[in-house]
C-alpha cells in the first residue's frame, strides 16, 4: 500500500491483454507489457479516495539501460501535478477518476529508445523513495506517423511486421524456386533474445549508456543487427561455412526456422550457431527486425556480383580448356539474399529523398567502417547511382549493376578480353508479394531497364561519384564487338535430380563462308557463390558451321556422373568454349547454370485444427532411384504449431518405395499457420514441403505437459520420436496483471 496524505493506492492494474492487443503485441504475450512507442497505454490505480491531480503528487519514472538520464533519452519523469511531472518526454493524461480508482493514459515519445524499461512510482513528494511497479518492453511502431519506421499501408504492415512465415527465393535467374521459412518473431522468448543481441554488441560493451541512448534510431539499430547476426568479430549468432563438411553443426540447407537458431544461440551461452549462408543470415535478421518493430522483407538478387575491389566491374576468367578457374577475387553468385528495412533517412537529406527501403546485409562479405556489416543502404540511392552516400552504396550498386568482363587465359600466360557484359548482373530481384504466396519482382526499384540510355547514365554517375571515395574507383570499358558466332545452351527437358540431364548447344555463324570450329563442353558442380566445386563431365567436338545456319550439339550427362557431386551444390554450370581454326585468335564463350529439380515431398493433415488439440501430419516421399536411400531423417516445424522443430529418424527407403511418416503435434496459437517438412538422406539434401492450417480457438482450453513454475504457462518443449507418447493434459492457468502495492 502507498500513501499520499490521506490518499492510499492499494493496487495497480496493468491491463496487459488490452494494452498489448492495442499495440499489436498480444501475439507475443498477454502476461507482460510489450508496447510500441508513440502510442498510449493505460494503467489503473486503486485508491481509497479520489485523486486530485492539481495537488496530489503521483510521479512515474521510466528508465532503461545503465546510468539512465533524461539528456540521453533513457529516463523520463511524468505524472501529477503537472508542474512536477509535465516536463518529461513521456506524457500522461487522467482518463477517469473516482473515489476508488483512477486511470492514466501514458504515451511514450515516437523517438523513445527501444528496449526493456523499469517503471516506478513516487508518492507524496518528488523526493520520495521510488517504488518499482513493473518492467515493460518498448518496440518501434510502424503504425505511428511520427516514428521513423512508419509504414503507411496496413496490408504492408501485416506482411512486413506481423507475418511470421514467408518465402525465400533461391536457384538461378532462369530457375527460381522458393523455400518456406518460419520467422517466428512472436514466440514469447524471441523478444528477450533480440534485446540480448543488442546488449552483446561491441558498441554496447564499450559504452552501454551511449548504446542504449542510440537505440532510439532505427538506422543505428539496423546497423547493429546487421553486425550481430554474423559471428565474425563479435559474439554474434551465426558462423558461416560455404562448403562441406559441416562438422560440428548443421548444413545451412537444413535450416528453415529462425526461432531454432536464436534459441540455440541463447542456450549455448551465446556461442555461434553452425552454420549459416546468405539466406539463413537474412532470414534470422528479418526475424529480429520484425520482432523489434522495424518493417522488413527478405530480398533475393540473382546473378549477384561480389565486387571485392569496389571498382564496379567484375572480372571473370576461363581457361583454354573451357573450365572456369579461380583467378579473381571478384565473383558473381547465382543468387544472394539480404533484407530491406523500412525507415526514414534524415541523416542523408533534409527532405525525404532517401526514405523508404534500405538494404541491410548480415552475410559477412566485406567490412563496413571496420565491421562485418552492410547498410542501411537506401535503395533509391542505388537506383540513381549515388555511390558517395552511406552506408555501403558502392558495394550494393555493384551487386545489382556491375559490368562483367570475361577474359580468356591462354596457354602462354596472356589474357584476351572475350566480352564486356553490361546486362548479366542483377537479375529478377525478388521478394514475397504482399498478402499472397507469390514472387514479386522489384528489379525496377534498384535499376533502370538494361539497355536504355538512362541506365548507362546512372552507371556513369555511379563510377564518377565512386572515384571520389578513398580506396574505390572504377572505369567504363569500351564494348566488345558483336561476336560472329553466336552460342546458346538450352535444356531439352526439365533437369530432375536422379535422372540424366539433357541439354543442347546451338551455334549460328554470321560469317559469309563456312567456319571450321573446335568445341569444348564442360559441366561443373557449382556452389551458389559462383565457385566451381568439381568437374562433372566434359566433351569435345569439331564442327563445320555453314553460313547463317544453326547447328545443334546434344548434351547428355548421366546421373551417375553427377549424383555425389551435386549433393551440397546449388547448380550445374555448362560452359562452351569455341575456337575458330581458321582464325587462331578468335574464341567464343558461353555458359548457363541449371538447377536440378528435387523429387516431390508432400505433407498433409486431415480434419479440423483446434488450439491445444493434438493432430497428425502425414509426410510422403517416393524414392524414384534404383538405389536405396540411407541416413534418412524427417523434420517438421512451424510457428504456433510446434515449439521446436521435431526430428524423426526413419529407416532406409528401398528403390521404388513410398515412405510415409506420421508426425504428431499440438497447435498452441490460433490463426493461419504454415507447417513445414524437411527430408534429408544420402542422395538428396533437405527437400522441403509445406501445408497451411487455420488453427481455431478451442472452447475448453487444455494444455499439454507439465505446467512450468512461471507466471506465464506455456506448452513445454518436447521432441517427438516414434512411437509417440501421449502427454497428460490439465486446465490452463492465467496470471493476473494486478500488482499489489506495499507501504
Amino acid at each position: 500500500m502507498c500513501t499520499i496524505g490521506a490518499l492510499e493506492i492499494t493496487k495497480l492494474k496493468l491491463h496487459i491483454e488490452k494494452n498489448n492487443t492495442e499495440h499489436r503485441t498480444s501475439e507475443i504475450s498477454v502476461s507482460r507489457l510489450i508496447l510500441r512507442r508513440g502510442q498510449c497505454f493505460q494503467l489503473t490505480f486503486y485508491t481509497t479516495q479520489k485523486v486530485r491531480q492539481d495537488t496530489d503528487t503521483v510521479l512515474l519514472t521510466v528508465e532503461t539501460g545503465p546510468s539512465p538520464s533524461e539528456s540521453k533519452g533513457t529516463r523520463s519523469v511524468f505524472g501529477f501535478p503537472l508542474r512536477l511531472g509535465g516536463k518529461g518526454k513521456w506524457k500522461v493524461q487522467l482518463l477517469e477518476s473516482s473515489s476508488s480508482f483512477f486511470t492514466m493514459a501514458i504515451t511514450s515519445p515516437a523517438d523513445a529508445c527501444v528496449g526493456s524499461y523499469k517503471l516506478s512510482i513516487r508518492l507524496g513528494s518528488e523526493n520520495a523513495v521510488p517504488q518499482t511497479l513493473t518492467n515493460l518492453v518498448l518496440l518501434f511502431n510502424p503504425w505511428c506517423a511520427e516514428d521513423w519506421v512508419h509504414l503507411p499501408r496496413e496490408d504492408e504492415r501485416q506482411e512486413y511486421v506481423m507475418a511470421e512465415q514467408g518465402d525465400i527465393y533461391r536457384g538461378t535467374h532462369h530457375y527460381i524456386s522458393s523455400m518456406d521459412w518460419n520467422y517466428g518473431q512472436f514466440e514469447e522468448d524471441v523478444v528477450d533474445i533480440c534485446l540480448k543481441l543488442l546488449d552483446m554488441n561491441p558498441k554496447c560493451l564499450k559504452d552501454a549508456a551511449e548504446d542504449y541512448s542510440a537505440r532510439c534510431n532505427p538506422i543505428y539499430v539496423g546497423r547493429v543487427i546487421s553486425a550481430m547476426i554474423n559471428a565474425d568479430g563479435d559474439r554474434g549468432i551465426l558462423a558461416g561455412k560455404w562448403q562441406p563438411p559441416y562438422t560440428g553443426g548443421v548444413a545451412p540447407t537444413h535450416w528453415d526456422d529462425s526461432v531454432d537458431i536464436l534459441r540455440h544461440w541463447r542456450d549455448s551461452n551465446y556461442s555461434p550457431v553452425k552454420y549459416g549462408q546468405c539466406w539463413v543470415y537474412a532470414a534470422v535478421m528479418c526475424t529480429v527486425m520484425r520482432c523489434l518493430g522495424i518493417p522488413c522483407r527478405v530480398v533475393t538478387n540473382f546473378q549477384s556480383a561480389h565486387d571485392t575491389d569496389k571498382n564496379l566491374t567484375i572480372d571473370k576468367y576461363c581457361s583454354d580448356d573451357g573450365v572456369q578457374p579461380k583467378q579473381s577475387r571478384d565473383s558473381v553468385w547465382n543468387f544472394h539474399v539480404w533484407v530491406e528495412g523500412w525507415m526514414k533517412r534524415p541523416d542523408l537529406s533534409a527532405g525525404s529523398t532517401y526514405d523508404g527501403w534500405q538494404v541491410l546485409d548480415a552475410t559477412p562479405q566485406e567490412k563496413s567502417e571496420g565491421v562485418f556489416c552492410c547498410g542501411p543502404c537506401p535503395v533509391k540511392a542505388v537506383l540513381e547511382g549515388h555511390t558517395d552516400l552511406k552506408y555501403d552504396v558502392p558495394f550494393v550498386f555493384a551487386e545489382v549493376n556491375a559490368d562483367q568482363v570475361t577474359w580468356l587465359l591462354q596457354a602462354n600466360g596472356s589474357k584476351k578480353r572475350l566480352s564486356t557484359d553490361t546486362r548479366s548482373v542483377g537479375k529478377n530481384i525478388s521478394t514475397k508479394a504482399v498478402g499472397v504466396e507469390k514472387r514479386e519482382d522489384i528489379t525496377s526499384n534498384y535499376k533502370y531497364t538494361e539497355g536504355l540510355q538512362r541506365e548507362r547514365r546512372v552507371f556513369e554517375e555511379a563510377v564518377r561519384r565512386n572515384n571520389r571515395t578513398p580506396f574505390c574507383g572504377g572505369a567504363i570499358l569500351p564494348p566488345t564487338q558483336t561476336p560472329e558466332v553466336k552460342l546458346q545452351i538450352t535444356q531439352t527437358s526439365v533437369p530432375i535430380d536422379g535422372r540424366d540431364v539433357e541439354m543442347s548447344l546451338s551455334l549460328r555463324s554470321e560469317h559469309a563462308s563456312p567456319r571450321e570450329l573446335s568445341v569444348r563442353l564442360v559441366a561443373q558442380a557449382m556452389r551458389y557463390t559462383g565457385v566451381a566445386d568439381s568437374q562433372v563431365w566434359s566433351d569435345s567436338e569439331n564442327v563445320r558451321l555453314q553460313p547463317r545456319q544453326e547447328h545443334k550439339i546434344p548434351i547428355r550427362i548421366p546421373y551417375y556422373m553427377y549424383s555425389t557431386k551435386m549433393l551440397d551444390n546449388n547448380s550445374l554450370k555448362i560452359s562452351a568454349l569455341v575456337r575458330d581454326k581458321q582464325r587462331p585468335g578468335e574464341a567464343y564463350f558461353t555458359e548457363e547454370d541449371f538447377v536440378l529439380e528435387s523429387p516431390k515431398l508432400t505433407i498433409e493433415t486431415q480434419g479440423s485444427c483446434e488450439q491445444y488439440s493434438e493432430m497428425t501430419a502425414m509426410i510422403t516421399f517416393h524414392n524414384v532411384l534404383s538405389i536405396p536411400l540411407k541416413n534418412c531423417t524427417m523434420s517438421v516445424g512451424g510457428s504456433g504449431l510446434l515449439h521446436v522443430t521435431t526430428d524423426v529418424k526413419v529407416s532406409d527407403v528401398a528403390p521404388g518405395e513410398i515412405l510415409r511418416v506420421p508426425m504428431r503435434f499440438t497447435p498452441y496459437r490460433v490463426g493461419f499457420r504454415k507447417l513445414v517438412a524437411d527430408f534429408d538422406c544420402n542422395a538428396f539434401r533437405d527437400i522441403k514441403a509445406h501445408c497451411y492450417l487455420n488453427v481455431k480457438p478451442r472452447q475448453e482450453t487444455l494444455w499439454c505437459g507439465v505446467v512450468p513454475s512461471s507466471p506465464f504457462y506455456e506448452m513445454p518443449v518436447v521432441r517427438h520420436y516414434a512411437p509417440y507418447p501421449l502427454m497428460p493434459t490439465m486446465m490452463a492457468m492465467t496470471s493476473s496483471d494486478d500488482i499489489v502495492l506495499s507501504q
